[in-house]
């Protein structure tokens, strides 16, 4: 198959999404063009409509149809409590689980040197800037609650440190999700870092 050849293209882009490779590229691009009337061309829609519709949210940075989402607008939700996340995925995680009722605030990734990722390039300006707003029309500033729920990686850990020292001068309540043995998890089959924050963390009984 030639280099420059439409297809070719197309299997290249198919091929840069999170979890394709070059060989499962072709199999998708195949696939699509053997059903191109019922699943090729629709897709297609469906694709300009999202890109052209969906934005990132000015408050949090979720994905929505409107400037503002319907997590950030929605009054039933407890906005003293704003909780960190990595990613949009995160956030559709914890959604998902049902187990939070307050606000978000995406990230966009995590600090890493190595990839020349630092604090500019990700949403932790916004978060401080969020934060001064939503404790200056709070009586008691104290009553915000800021849950860092980076992932347990070191990028993660770094950044979840980083953001904690930068809020440490602000009147605001800092929690961390907790890290240690996962539900339904057995003790021999755990690694070791696992472990030992599962120890650090223990509760009393």
């Amino acid at each position: 198959m030639m280099q420059d050849t439409p297809l070719s293209q197309l299997i290249k882009r198919l091929s840069r999404l999170p979890g394709l490779g070059p060989r499962s590229a072709q199999r998708a691009a195949l696939h699509l063009l053997r059903h191109r009337d019922t699943q090729m061309m629709q897709l297609a829609m469906e694709l300009e409509q999202v890109a052209r519709q969906y934005k990132s949210c000015n408050t949090c940075g979720n994905l929505d149809l409107h400037d503002i989402c319907s997590i950030c607008s929605d009054n039933r939700r407890d906005a003293k409590r704003i909780c960190v996340l990595e990613d949009i995925a995160d956030l559709w995680a914890m959604e998902r689980a049902g187990i939070f009722s307050g606000h978000y605030h995406i990230l966009g990734g995590t600090l890493n040197a190595l990839d020349g990722i630092g604090p500019e390039d990700l949403g932790i300006s916004k978060l401080i800037t969020r934060i001064e707003q939503v404790t200056s029309s709070l009586a008691t500033p104290q009553q915000l609650e800021i849950i860092l729920a980076t992932s347990a990686t070191v990028d993660g850990q770094t950044t979840a440190h980083y953001i904690a020292e930068r809020l440490k001068s602000m009147p605001v309540q800092i929690s961390r999700l907790a890290h240690g043995v996962p539900v339904g998890g057995e003790v021999n089959y755990l690694d070791d870092g696992t472990l030992a924050q599962a120890m650090k963390a223990r509760t009393r009984l």
